[in-house]
């Protein structure tokens, strides 16, 4: 079995009750994509493989979450929701515009509380402050895109950040008692199963409380999909990422709050790999390993 506590139990004994995730598009952007940093974006990054059709950035914070609500409300009419900041860079502008956009989701009928997807780079003490406060009344995970803790990676899929800048955002959100949580992408090719072993040995001694995982996914119109096509590279088996994983979580705290393990993109867009997975039919076939 799995030894760390799974996302959803978790989420349910902080609230007190079952809650679902609400993505919302705030139409923020991203500093590797406004020319700050870099344009383009990361290698592997389209944002229209994880945004619901609730999501649009042309409808304010209130729509969004109201029709995400609607969708939800047929199947599961006593469910609580969180506010999920998720497309690009949710702390990335004006301090001010940014914590109208947190409030006005904490304002909605059944929203109780925030999941702020942000980089590592683009976190002020300012923003952790209010971000502390806002934790003392209502739950916050504040999510990090770490990707990876090789810096040779970083540079490679152009995301203009280096693991020292995750590990100080993650210690300094920690420190504000602060849920924190980060998002790794596992199976670049040039990264070995050893040198993934010590990306776990890295993260296992940071004060993280949640660890979203997937596996590297080549999404049509991407710069990774560019590269791919030219010179295509072995994709590993679903049972070999499986075995990758389960040897992976083996090197972490068995307190660390797991959320997923592969990402779920439409098929249409996914060059490789092509599995057709679920998050939960991955976790029970991890189950066999653990």
């Amino acid at each position: 079995m799995i030894p760390n506590p799974q996302f959803g139990t978790w989420l349910q004994q902080q609230l007190g009750c079952k809650a679902q995730k609400l993505s919302v598009d705030a139409g923020l952007t991203c500093p590797n994509r406004d020319g700050t940093l870099g344009t383009g974006g990361c290698t592997f990054c389209n944002n229209r493989t994880f945004s619901p059709s609730y999501c649009d950035p042309s409808l304010t914070v209130t729509e969004q979450l109201t029709r995400g609500k609607q969708f939800f409300a047929r199947k599961y009419p006593q469910m609580k929701y969180l506010a999920y900041f998720q497309a690009y860079t949710n702390t990335y502008g004006d301090p001010a515009h940014l914590t109208a956009l947190y409030e006005e989701a904490l304002r909605v009928p059944d929203i109780v509380g925030l999941v702020v997807s942000t980089r590592p780079d683009c976190i002020s003490p300012h923003l952790l402050d209010y971000f502390a406060q806002l934790a003392q009344h209502t739950f916050l995970l504040l999510e990090y895109g770490v990707e990876s803790t090789s810096d040779d990676t970083l540079r490679r899929i152009h995301r203009h950040h280096t693991y020292s800048q995750s590990e100080q955002a993650i210690r300094q959100t920690a420190d504000r008692g602060i849920h924190t949580g980060a998002h790794v992408i596992l199976g670049f090719p040039w990264e070995d199963h050893d040198q993934l072993m010590h990306q776990a040995d890295q993260l296992a001694s940071l004060p993280l409380t949640t660890l979203k995982i997937h596996q590297l996914q080549v999404i049509r119109g991407t710069a990774l999909a560019r590269e791919y096509q030219r010179a295509p590279w072995p994709m590993p088996t679903a049972e070999e990422y499986v075995r990758l994983v389960a040897d992976y979580i083996r090197r972490l705290p068995p307190t660390l709050v797991l959320e997923r393990f592969v990402s779920q993109s439409p098929p249409e867009m996914v060059l490789a790999p092509q599995w057709g997975l679920k998050n939960y039919q991955f976790a029970q076939l991890l189950d066999k390993f653990c």
